[in-house]
């Protein structure tokens, strides 16, 4: 196995709405802002991977015209997931493993503001049972959230706890779109108030992979990639335990998070019935930091609020503030699909 690390790492401010903007005029200043990081130019990247969903845009194919953004002239290596970036790096990270790349450019972004989140979300459902019914992601969370109540594992009070929390922790992230003393407001769908649920909004993050001592390089404390996973529960609701992540868990254990504790965790919990779950499934106490920048319940743009997970979590190794950090994403509903990385700095690999 190769020695990767996340060397740059680079986010957009996140904002209820960005009319004015194209998904290239998104992604052009992270772009330039995680290539200056590095010092590297576009055409010196060795595999470009992105994340993105075409039904936010509602056009198919709409990631290729992101690609003026990168600059796809001379031909680069290139490729594309219909998913979260945070599986983009994924891929770029199995590409490196190869050989056949020492870096990689990693991209996602998400425009959600001109459409209805909400159903558009019903589109990765089940389509012969549940998409038919259009159950839409808040009701889908509400379910989990019910059950989680049922089970006795929380309340509406340590709810409302867990979004107050992660809101005052993104005072400090100048990029957030919700910060400080938000209510927890009145019911959306009960039990979740609007306090419980992300923000709709658009945003774009990017990172940069290296291996080996092109990563030294590069960075001056690269977070050294020491295990990732991905596992995927049932597609159906109705034969899931709800209130438990298996396939969380098992990704965790396959990339070496339970060998010794982590410091740090970023967890992609859109809403703070599943920062439950992801707690009691990967096993974090209270001794863990988790959601420093404020996750998704301070900034949620969909196909990058993984990837910031890995950036965010990246980015608290290279100043130093952690040493071994674990950063998770999520797809799909009631955490059907779920990512795990642990990330560690220099001395914690030394």
């Amino acid at each position: 196995m190769r020695d990767v690390a996340i060397v740059a790492f680079a986010q957009s401010a996140h904002r209820r709405r960005t009319d004015e903007l194209s998904e290239v005029d998104l992604l052009m200043p992270v772009l330039h802002e995680v290539l200056g990081v590095t010092g590297l130019k576009a055409n010196e990247i060795g595999f470009t991977c992105s994340g993105s969903a075409d039904y936010l845009a509602g056009r198919a194919f709409s990631f290729t015209m992101a690609l003026d953004g990168v600059g796809a002239h001379p031909p680069i290596s290139e490729s594309h997931v219909e998913m979260d970036g945070a599986w983009a790096l994924y891929e770029a990270w199995v590409k490196i493993q190869t050989g056949e790349a020492d870096t990689a450019l990693v991209y996602s972004y998400g425009k959600s503001s001109p459409g209805r989140v909400r159903d558009v979300l019903t589109r990765q459902l089940d389509p012969y049972y549940l998409a038919p019914l259009w159950p839409d992601s808040v009701a889908l969370a509400a379910l989990q959230a019910q059950a989680l109540i049922d089970a006795g594992d929380t309340d509406e009070g340590a709810l409302a706890e867990i979004g107050a929390r992660n809101r005052t922790a993104a005072v400090d992230n100048p990029y957030a779109q919700l910060t400080g003393d938000v209510p927890a407001g009145d019911h959306l769908v009960h039990p979740l108030r609007t306090g419980d649920c992300p923000p709709i909004g658009d945003g774009a993050a990017a990172v940069i992979l290296a291996a080996g001592d092109t990563a030294h390089a590069l960075c001056e404390r690269p977070a050294w990639i020491r295990g990732i996973d991905h596992r995927i529960e049932a597609h159906s609701l109705g034969v899931r335990d709800l209130t438990d992540s298996p396939s969380a868990r098992l990704a965790a254990e396959r990339a070496g998070a339970f060998d010794r504790p982590v410091d740090t965790a970023e967890l992609h919990a859109p809403f703070t019935s599943q920062e439950v779950v992801l707690r009691k499934a990967l096993g974090l106490g209270d001794e863990v930091r988790v959601n420093p920048s404020g996750g998704s319940l301070a900034a949620n743009p969909i196909m990058a609020a993984g990837l910031i997970r890995l950036g965010e979590a990246a980015a608290r190794i290279h100043r130093g503030e952690s040493d071994r950090a674990l950063a998770h994403a999520t797809s799909g509903p009631c955490l059907q699909q779920n990512l795990v990385a642990v990330l560690e700095g220099e001395s914690a690999h030394a």
